[in-house]
């Protein structure tokens, strides 16, 4: 594969925001009869009323979006006319030639979107579900050229405004703060912004329009009149992203993997490479002697497949940093947890949609295509999501850094070089021929043919296990000599491994009994792993590079997660056998859809599983005492607690809590202070679990559903505020309450490694479940309840967790259209 593709440059953006639409397409059907076979045609049945008030919400976001679109228009027109003045003059800012290349087609464009809006806005202010406005999209879609001529000309619009800059300082202030108009409603009049951001914002539009026809689409009834204009709108719109986009090489394509020749090759797999900041898919192979980074050429079609060395390093020369090395080397950024997510939603999304292309016996073309659209964005997460550094050194001289997803990687590669450095190893260099011949025997020995993606896998592997995995860590024997000891568990998902849970450290001992339960959710896992640590107290020797864990690893080991032997009521009894230590730990599982029945607690005195309106109103509270309480230690003890909310309290200590709280013993505040501050968050996490519904209702959450699916940012902000108002008091304001303190928790995320994401991947489907009615009603399997539901249900408290803060009074206070910067 070549190097991760350059960056295209200026359409970057709106090539990335196309992987939106190649998404959505999926959503729309395949060709298969004229008339409904246009690969636009949205397969949705839209339930009248409720399509019609989602219209109403979509259309009035739009409308404040376009407003604020026009008024930037207006701001880059502004300067036009006194520049187009002073060219004449002898003292010209700058020439017509210029001016006509810096502002081509504004002024088109402008009158365009300016008739639109004067003729959308009656048409939403004085709403009637009748209303048709489908043959406005359909001219605004009709007029695109003159976006094909402005996005043609843009690349040297942009050059042409930063060379004036450069010369002209009259211009380059101009250029740097032109005033932007704010809503009629808004508080602010103005706003200052730059000319290069103000010459993007077409580019972006021509996106923003097509995503909301495809929400208008998905709330308009099929014999409403807008439905074929809509449809027609979208298809012009399609076309024309397609057509600027089409020149432009796709930027990811496929990679494979090696294995060595009189060397002999000892281990190999997709690594990636930190190299000149960018991340790298490489396959590396350890031979005997030699460590080898390469990438896969590409060659023409038909031709024998070829790896390409990006460097080599004897193992004679190969040392790895201690913690004080790693720490002056350049710190290595995660990907943004939020873009992590989004690849999720996308993979999921198209493994549905592959799912039922092949139920409803589906054209072959369209579910290659589909799968190949799924290959690209696992690829994107196999390469962006890896945290944990594996840095190697060179003797001489140079370092590189792999990042792995998991600590058991890392220890695998650095126990694997190590073992055969024990050999007596000589330095060399390799003539060109040599290294010719070695790379060329990497395809023959390679092991790992492919990339770890689901979509490499075959049709009938597992597709694993969907739900919780609840598992009791007992013991461990076989330790030399006395040590501070704890385990750490990892399960897979989405390809990679992620932690899941950690024991307490058991002290000076050959014989830890630990008796530790956990829940662990699962995300389609196929292996349980356990590995054994000894936890080092000496401050000198602690690593502050992020990712670093420098306690030492005693042993690990690994199962697979077989469902016939999982999936018992009952508790399974196992030992994994780890460098002569044996840990043994029991483990059962409930499926996902097991998990969603909640069961109302049968006395409604105590806490757990009872109504949050009932309990409320007993202690003539806004918020439950059992809430405050919790998230009050959290804040006081265990803000700065790594993997705080995501590491699992042990069960025993939980269910103390619970007892606790619902007896309403007056003991509450002594246990507090003195139990294991992650059990607090798991008492916390269970008491929403266990309400007799969530906590953001079962009437709501198709609404929520739908909300979080539009594209257009004003109609969702416009329906997500009006989602919270519908909600009933206690939950609102229990939920802002909830929100806050999340927030409170993310702001530690140096140092809890908790991010806002994280938080809403361990809150989201907790707050936000679908009822067992809704279940059965549209999902076959707990795999599609997790790939389909959970994603969302993420998004959602995601999306209120990034929101500006919410208040209470506010909500209620304000009316359902407001505006949205775009």
């Amino acid at each position: 594969m070549e190097e991760e593709e350059e960056a295209i440059g200026y359409l970057d953006k709106v090539l990335e925001d196309e992987d939106v639409f190649l998404l959505e397409e999926c959503e729309l059907g395949t060709p298969s009869s004229p008339g409904s076979g246009s690969p636009f045609l949205l397969a949705v049945k839209v339930e009248a009323g409720k399509g019609l008030e989602m219209r109403k919400l979509v259309l009035s976001g739009f409308l404040a979006s376009e407003e604020i679109y026009i008024n930037q228009l207006e701001a880059l027109l502004l300067p036009m006319k006194p520049l187009k003045a002073t060219a004449t003059t002898s003292q010209p800012v700058l020439t017509i030639q210029q001016i006509e290349t810096i502002f081509y087609k504004i002024q088109d464009i402008y009158e365009i979107h300016k008739e639109f809006y004067d003729n959308l806005c009656p048409k939403v202010q004085q709403w009637d579900s009748q209303v048709t406005m489908g043959h406005l999209f359909q001219k605004l879609a009709s007029q695109l050229g003159v976006y094909k001529a402005f996005v043609d000309n843009y690349k040297v619009a942009l050059e042409t405004a930063e060379k004036c800059s450069q010369s002209n300082n009259q211009f380059q202030k101009i250029s740097e703060e032109l005033k932007v108009k704010g809503p009629k409603d808004s508080k602010d009049s103005h706003t200052s912004v730059t000319m290069e951001a103000l010459l993007y914002k077409p580019i972006d539009r021509v996106t923003r329009s097509t995503l909301v026809l495809h929400d208008l689409l998905k709330h308009t009834p099929v014999d409403h009149p807008d439905y074929p204009l809509l449809q027609d709108a979208l298809r012009i719109s399609q076309n024309f992203l397609s057509s600027i986009n089409e020149d432009i090489d796709p930027r990811r394509t496929a990679v494979t993997t090696p294995k060595g020749e009189t060397r002999q090759l000892v281990k190999d797999g997709f690594l990636v490479e930190v190299s000149e900041g960018s991340r790298k898919l490489r396959h590396v192979f350890l031979f005997t002697d030699v460590l080898l980074c390469a990438k896969l050429k590409k060659t023409s079609a038909g031709k024998h497949q070829q790896y390409d060395c990006k460097w080599y390093i004897p193992l004679a020369d190969l040392v790895f940093p201690s913690p004080e090395e790693s720490e002056a080397s350049p710190h290595v950024h995660p990907f943004p947890d939020h873009e992590l997510e989004d690849m999720k939603m996308k993979i999921s999304a198209l493994k549905s949609e592959i799912q039922k292309e092949k139920a409803n016996k589906g054209q072959s073309r369209a579910i290659e295509r589909l799968k190949k659209k799924m290959f690209e964005n696992e690829f994107l997460l196999l390469l962006n999501s890896p945290t944990i550094p594996f840095r190697i050194h060179n003797r001489n001289g140079k370092s590189y850094v792999f990042l792995l997803s998991s600590d058991y990687e890392r220890s695998e590669w650095r126990e694997a070089i190590q073992k055969l450095q024990k050999k007596d190893l000589q330095a060399f260099v390799l003539s060109s021929v040599e290294l010719q011949v070695l790379t060329g025997s990497c395809f023959k020995l390679r092991t790992v043919h492919n990339i770890p993606v689901t979509s490499n896998k075959d049709d009938d592997e597992s597709p694993g296990l969907y739900g919780f995995l609840h598992v009791i860590v007992h013991s461990a024997k076989g330790f030399k000599q006395s040590a501070n000891l704890y385990c750490t568990l990892e399960v897979d998902s989405f390809g990679y491994f992620v932690s899941k849970a950690k024991t307490r450290v058991f002290r000076d001992t050959t014989e830890p009994k630990w008796d530790e339960e956990f829940e662990i959710e699962l995300e389609g896992s196929q292996s349980l792993r356990i590995l054994c640590y000894e936890k080092c107290y000496d401050k000198t020797k602690v690593n502050k590079d992020n990712n670093e864990i420098v306690d030492k690893i005693m042993g690990k080991g690994q199962i697979q997660l077989d469902p016939q032997t999982v999936e018992t009521k009952n508790w399974h009894t196992d030992v994994i056998e780890m460098n002569g230590i044996k840990v043994e730990f029991s483990m059962k599982f409930t499926s996902r859809d097991m998990s969603l029945k909640r069961t109302p607690s049968k006395k409604q005195t105590g806490v757990f599983g009872v109504k949050i309106s009932v309990v409320t109103k007993r202690e003539r509270s806004k918020v439950p005492y059992i809430v405050r309480q919790c998230v009050e230690e959290v804040e006081k003890r265990g803000i700065e607690e790594v993997g705080i909310y995501r590491i699992s309290g042990v069960a025993t200590d939980i269910q103390a809590l619970k007892a606790v709280f619902d007896a309403n013993n007056k003991d509450i505040l002594l246990m507090l202070s003195d139990m294991d501050i992650n059990a607090i968050a798991g008492t916390l996490k269970l008491y929403f679990r266990e309400l007799p519904e969530p906590l953001l209702t079962d009437r709501l959450y198709p609404a929520f559903m739908e909300g979080i699916a539009l594209s257009d940012p004003a109609a969702k902000e416009n329906c997500m505020m009006h989602l919270l108002r519908s909600l009933p008091d206690p939950n609102l304001i229990t939920f802002l309450f909830l929100l806050e303190h999340l927030k409170r928790v993310a702001e530690k995320e140096p140092i809890n490694k908790m991010s806002l994401h994280n938080l809403a991947t361990v809150f989201g489907p907790t707050l936000l479940r679908p009822s067992e009615v809704e279940t059965k009603a549209h999902l076959t399997s707990a795999a599609d309840i997790w790939s389909h539901d959970v994603m969302a249900q993420v998004q959602v408290l995601l999306y209120y967790l990034q929101h500006p803060p919410i208040s209470f009074a506010e909500l209620k206070r304000n009316t359902l259209y407001f505006s949205t910067d775009v």
